[in-house]
């Protein structure tokens, strides 16, 4: 028998705020997404090189890694993988403009989002 999880898109929710990761990853589990959380971006990152997403949800404002720099590397590793970075900040956007003008295609949402709005512009991307 076929396992389902083996048929869902794959996705890494990351954020250093645990209660937002979890609560995007069961929203997207309930949309049928294999949604994994994750707290810390360099733990993300070594998952990845392990079994690549298809999907990344990342947070911009994180210790250690930044989820610019997390989604480049992560492009790097998986070049299909479909990102959407979110954030509180409005200062992130000049970092997504400085990574896209650098050729990478990075969507930026601005938080608060709702998690139904969340599942939609990960399902158009």
């Amino acid at each position: 028998m076929e396992n389902p999880f083996e048929t869902q898109p794959s996705i890494f929710v990351v954020d250093d705020e645990e209660e937002i990761a979890k609560m995007f990853a069961v929203v997207l589990q309930t949309n049928l997404f294999n949604a994994v959380p994750y707290f810390d971006p360099l733990a993300a990152l070594e998952a990845a090189k392990i079994s690549p997403p298809d999907y990344l949800l990342t947070d911009v404002m994180m210790p250690g890694l930044n989820g610019v720099e997390l989604a480049m590397a992560v492009r790097a590793i998986a070049p299909e993988c479909k990102m959407l970075i979110f954030s509180g900040q409005d200062s992130s956007g000049t970092m997504i403009k400085i990574a896209n003008e650098q050729g990478y295609d990075f969507t930026l949402v601005l938080k608060p989002i709702h998690p139904t709005k969340m599942v939609e512009l990960i399902r158009g991307l």
